[in-house]
């Protein structure tokens, strides 16, 4: 149950985080379908930014030393440059749809479309093949949160909660959680989320009390390429074990679908990743899964297709969509580029 529990968790925590993206940027009435092609690139850039300090022997002077405080330092740092450069990528989405007044569902593709090319490109240039990788060791190694750190031996336990939220997980996980409830209360509770969300509800009336409706959407838009940056690393460093190869197996459109599913509000999205993170947890270890802890893996015993497994995520996604699409309100002025002199 504990690795059901740590596994879920890395695969929700990139959704959860990439779908508040999608909000920030919808709530201020920009379609960001760019969410895919943002996490690509800031993957690529936040493996890229761990191999360059790799290669500068900041990391490995850290860890000889035993310095992990140092070392999650080091990940934080590359977390905010992924951040800083996803937003850099989305203001292409923001210069289009706002200043051109171009069609935000075209714009947003075709940064999907731009995104993977330009990593492969970049890759082959830098690496001369189709994976960039950390310059040494592994992702494991050297961000993750251990038992050995805090004085226990191989054998020992640390409990239930130490198992489930202690050992074998990454600090990432929690800052981005941390970071999720922060700007959830931003959105929802000051002044600044008031005004960015009545840009994407009605930009006439926000623009009539002396709101500018052009600043704020690129303040949502580019909080929202912040965001999908980050969480493209995130999921890098999590699952894909720190590497960059022009894919993040669509949680860019899956986290899409889970901010339809939880009506562009953070508690429901947070739910909602927490039931996809569990699916996609069960596909990809359902062979090495045991929910009981009796040493039975009992999904690998069914003698269930592999494929069917690692369709789930994605068959539920449809389902659950079908079923409540109908009933969510997105905002009213979504996707409608702002004129000022209409009324």
């Amino acid at each position: 149950m504990s690795f059901l529990i740590r596994q879920t968790l890395i695969y929700a925590v990139p959704l959860m985080i990439v779908a508040l993206a999608g909000v920030f940027a919808e709530r201020s009435g920009i379609i960001n379908l760019a969410l895919e092609g943002i996490m690509i690139f800031g993957a690529f850039m936040g493996v890229m930014a761990v191999r360059l300090i790799q290669q500068w022997g900041w990391f490995q002077g850290a860890y000889s030393a035993g310095n992990w405080v140092a070392l999650q330092g080091f990940a934080l740092l590359v977390m905010v440059i992924s951040a800083l450069l996803g937003a850099a990528f989305a203001m292409l989405l923001a210069f289009a749809a706002i200043n051109l007044k171009a069609d935000q569902t075209i714009g947003g593709t075709a940064l999907n479309l731009l995104a993977p090319a330009l990593v492969l490109f970049l890759i082959r240039i830098i690496v001369n093949q189709n994976t960039l990788t950390m310059a040494s060791g592994d992702s494991a190694s050297w961000f993750m949160i251990k038992k050995s750190m805090f004085g226990y031996g191989r054998t020992e336990q640390m409990g239930f909660l130490g198992q489930s939220f202690v050992d074998k997980v990454y600090p990432a996980t929690y800052i981005c959680i941390v970071l999720f409830i922060v700007l959830s209360v931003l959105l929802y509770k000051t002044k600044f989320g008031l005004r960015l969300r009545s840009c994407g509800e009605n930009p006439q009336a926000a623009d009539s009390l002396g709101i500018n409706v052009f600043k704020m959407r690129y303040a949502g838009v580019g909080i929202s390429g912040a965001l999908a940056g980050m969480g493209g690393f995130v999921y890098a460093m999590t699952t894909a074990n720190c590497s960059s190869n022009g894919d993040v197996a669509g949680f860019g459109f899956l986290a899409l679908a889970v901010m339809i599913f939880g009506n562009w509000k953070p508690l429901n999205i947070a739910g909602a990743a927490l039931l996809f993170g569990l699916f996609k947890c069960v596909a990809a270890s359902y062979a090495s899964l045991d929910i009981n802890g009796d040493g039975v893996y009992l999904l690998k015993q069914i003698g269930v297709s592999a494929h069917l497994y690692r369709l789930l995520p994605y068959v539920i996604t449809l389902v659950v969509l079908a079923f409540t699409s109908k009933n969510s309100r997105a905002p009213k002025a979504e996707g409608i580029p702002y004129d000022k002199g209409s009324r």
